[in-house]
C-alpha cells in the first residue's frame, strides 16, 4: 500500500481522533494491510496509530457495524474474513438496485450531470494510485445512482459498493481489468445519455455479474495467501434452488 501524501496526512490529522482512527483502520483493512481473519487488539491498534483507547474503541464499534471487524469470542477482535456467500448475496442485491437506478437515470439525468459522470469515469484512464482507482470506482456507481434522482437508491448503492471495496483491492493491480471497467462504465453512460433504459439495465447487470465473478475468482486464487481463517463460505439453501 502506498503512503498517504503530505496533503492527505495534514487533512487526516485535522480530523477528530475517533474519525481519524476510523479512517486509518478502515483504509488498512480495505487495502489488506490487515489480513482477513487476522486477530487485532485495542492495545496493538493504540500503538500502531498513536492514539488512546477511546477513539480506537469507537472506531472498532463502527467497523463492526460496517462488517469489516468481528468480535472474537475468546476476547479482542478479528478482521472479518472474506465470506464467499456474502459476496454472492451482495452482488445479487446490487444488481437489483443498479437496474432500478439506471432505468430512472435514463428518464431523469440532466446533461450537466452526465458530463460530470463522464469526467469521473475518465479518471480511470489517467495516472493514479490504486487507492484513487478504488475511490473512482465507488464514485462512478454512486454518481450513476444519483442520476436516478432518488436519494435512497443513491445511498443504498453507496453502501453496497463500499462494502465490496476490500474485495476490489484484489483486482486493482490488473491493468486489463481496470481498462475493461472503464469501457463498460462508458458504454453504460452512453446508453443512459441515449435514454435506452432496457439496454442500459442489461449492461449494468452484465457488468455487476462480471465484477462478481472476477472477485470470486481472485479470492480463490488468493486462498493460499489469505489462509483458512481469511476465507469462509457460509453457503445456505436458496428458495429458488433446484
Amino acid at each position: 500500500m502506498q503512503a498517504m501524501s503530505t496533503e492527505e496526512t495534514a487533512e487526516n490529522a485535522a480530523l477528530p481522533q475517533a474519525e481519524r482512527a476510523l479512517q486509518d483502520i478502515r483504509r488498512d483493512i480495505l487495502s489488506m494491510a490487515f489480513a482477513p481473519g487476522e486477530p487485532v487488539s485495542e492495545r496493538a491498534l493504540q500503538d500502531r496509530y498513536g492514539m488512546s483507547r477511546t477513539p480506537i474503541r469507537a472506531a472498532l464499534a463502527s467497523l463492526i457495524a460496517e462488517g469489516l471487524v468481528d468480535r472474537d469470542p475468546r476476547g479482542g477482535y478479528v478482521i472479518a474474513p472474506i465470506d464467499l456467500q456474502e459476496i454472492r448475496d451482495l452482488f445479487e442485491f446490487r444488481e437489483e438496485l443498479e437496474d432500478t437506478a439506471v432505468r430512472l437515470a435514463c428518464r431523469r439525468a440532466k446533461p450537466e450531470d452526465l458530463a460530470a459522470l463522464r469526467t469521473t469515469i475518465d479518471r480511470g484512464r489517467t495516472d493514479f494510485r490504486v487507492e484513487d482507482w478504488l475511490a473512482s470506482g465507488l464514485d462512478v456507481h454512486v454518481e450513476l445512482a444519483a442520476l436516478s434522482g432518488n436519494p435512497f437508491l443513491r445511498d443504498a448503492v453507496r453502501a453496497v459498493v463500499g462494502r465490496a471495496l476490500r474485495l476490489r483491492w484484489l483486482l486493482a493491480s490488473d491493468a486489463a481489468q481496470r481498462d475493461a471497467a472503464w469501457k463498460e462504465h462508458t458504454e453504460i453512460l452512453d446508453l443512459v445519455a441515449a435514454g435506452d433504459a432496457d439496454e442500459a439495465a442489461r449492461k449494468v447487470r452484465l457488468h455487476t455479474r462480471e465484477v462478481r465473478d472476477q472477485i470470486l475468482a481472485a479470492v480463490e486464487s488468493a486462498r493460499r495467501f489469505l489462509g483458512t481463517r481469511g476465507v469462509v463460505d457460509h453457503k445456505r439453501d436458496h428458495d429458488d434452488a433446484p
